[in-house]
């Protein structure tokens, strides 16, 4: 089903956004002029554009620099969202084209051409866009292609026998093979990640052991240092053999990578996935474990409000990449020095925002108090030439601020973040995320293992006791089948 009818569209692209956020039609045209912008930046269709490239996000050369594969992930997760808050599904077609041509030859996104510069987080990016898939029912692939759920579990079993013992009492390293550059580094990103596939698969699909594995890369992120245990602060990371904690920039997606991870958690618990009801008046739920996720829910939440909302001195409530961006301090005097990788990262803050707003209603007015206001700033900021309608990396200043500088490359990060933020603004109108009980996409919990063997264990329905005690052994038996292989991987 299409948005806008054309000559609305047309309009739409044509005039500088004037948002209204009480307007849900408003908030739609000015969430599909972004997905728009973001489709000008994909190459697809471009006569220089190498169809082995699909889901690469090229520089405005016609190069593949400037971009790491990553956010290629991400700007599909993005589209993914837009479907599913908008019903508008243009851009389906090439957002299931992307997604399964960079599998690679073993089903888990390490595709060869990625080696020199593969990041457990790059990975991921990819991971939590076909688990999204799955979740909000986006259309399944083809029956001989690999399927979202499996795949989200290929990235997870990939990961998890990463998980490094050897320095800092556990946590995966930033990169994954040896030779590369930051294989000394454990950061939040990486971690947080993995700790966010780990608690969304056990929502998904009601395996416990899922959820064991993510409160363990929970609490080592606490135990080092990388969570602040006072104020909820997320740092950036540690270097090995020290394991100290030397960087603490905080940037607005390792936050809410923990956030949605946490709510993710939150609804595992109150939901009645553990265990069938013994009588039809049963408790739902593990109400311990409910609440402590709950209270982590809030503790992110409330770290995320000072470095990322409430930093700007009288203008409160807007988001801010703070490791980066300008400051109204100064009246802006000191230029911006964000990345291509970091003018994105408060897509991601809105849309992991927007996932705990879904699952935990405790956070919903929390969370619109912060995004709402964000939105009518950011709007003002999407004045920029061409079209009238680029925009900005700052949302502080109230008009577009000539981002992206004179970089090679640049606008993804910029306009996915708006297009997050303002479909975000629509997501109390969005269908449940769905379940293995109530949704279509098929799993397979060896998947990425190389195993072949354990394929007919795919969960069908609620968690038993058995369940759990088999999906122990299974991930004890998958960890030592591959163990040599992952050596062999990170080896130079």
């Amino acid at each position: 089903m299409k948005l806008l009818t054309p000559l609305l569209l047309l309009l739409s692209l044509t005039a500088a956004i004037d948002l209204n956020i009480d307007d849900k039609a408003s908030i739609k045209a000015a969430a599909a002029r972004m997905a728009a912008k973001l489709r000008e930046l994909y190459p697809r269709g471009q006569p220089w554009f190498n169809p082995g490239e699909f889901g690469i996000l090229p520089s405005t050369t016609g190069k593949n620099i400037g971009y790491y594969w990553w956010e290629g992930g991400a700007a599909m997760g993005a589209w993914i969202d837009y479907w599913f808050i908008t019903k508008d599904d243009q851009y389906n077609a090439i957002v299931t084209e992307a997604l399964l041509h960079q599998v690679g030859p073993d089903n888990d996104y390490q595709p060869p051409n990625q080696t020199l510069s593969l990041g457990n987080d790059d990975q991921a990016f990819w991971g939590i866009a076909v688990l999204a898939a799955a979740e909000k029912g986006y259309p399944d692939p083809p029956p001989d292609k690999p399927q979202w759920l499996a795949l989200a579990q290929a990235v997870f079993n990939r990961q998890v026998v990463r998980w490094d013992t050897e320095f800092c009492g556990g946590g995966l390293r930033w990169q994954v093979f040896r030779s590369n550059q930051g294989y000394n580094y454990k950061n939040s990103i990486s971690n947080g990640l993995l700790f966010q596939i780990g608690a969304r698969l056990a929502r998904y699909t009601g395996n416990q052991t899922y959820a064991d594995l993510a409160k363990r890369t929970y609490d080592w992120q606490k135990t080092i240092g990388l969570t602040n245990t006072t104020n909820y602060y997320v740092y950036d990371g540690a270097h090995v053999p020290d394991c100290v904690v030397t960087s603490k920039v905080q940037w607005s997606y390792n936050a809410g990578t923990l956030l949605a991870g946490a709510a993710a958690m939150y609804d595992y618990y109150s939901a009645d996935l553990l265990n069938p009801p013994l009588t039809a008046q049963a408790t739902l739920g593990n109400q311990p474990s409910m609440d402590f996720w709950q209270n982590e829910t809030m503790n992110l939440l409330r770290g995320i409000d000072m470095p990322f909302f409430n930093m700007n001195d009288g203008l409160p409530n807007i988001m801010r990449e703070s490791g980066c961006e300008s400051s109204p301090r100064d009246n802006f005097a000191r230029p911006p020095t964000c990345n291509i990788d970091q003018r994105s990262f408060k897509a991601y803050l809105s849309r992991f925002m927007g996932y705990t707003h879904q699952l935990c209603p405790f956070t919903r007015d929390y969370i619109m108090a912060r995004l709402r206001p964000s939105a009518i700033a950011a709007a003002k900021a999407c004045t920029g030439q061409p079209g009238g309608d680029t925009c900005g990396l700052s949302w502080l200043m109230g008009k577009y601020d000539g981002a992206p500088y004179g970089v090679v490359v640049g606008g993804v990060g910029e306009h996915m973040a708006t297009m997050e933020l303002f479909q975000t603004l629509l997501i109390g109108d969005a269908a449940p995320l769905k379940t293995m009980k109530t949704g279509t996409s098929k799993g397979d919990p060896a998947a990425g293992t190389g195993s072949g063997t354990v394929g007919d264990l795919r969960q069908t329905g609620p968690t038993t006791v058995g369940d759990r005690a088999g999906a122990g052994i299974l991930t004890v038996v998958t960890a030592v089948g591959i163990v040599a292989l992952s050596a062999w991987l990170v080896w130079p």
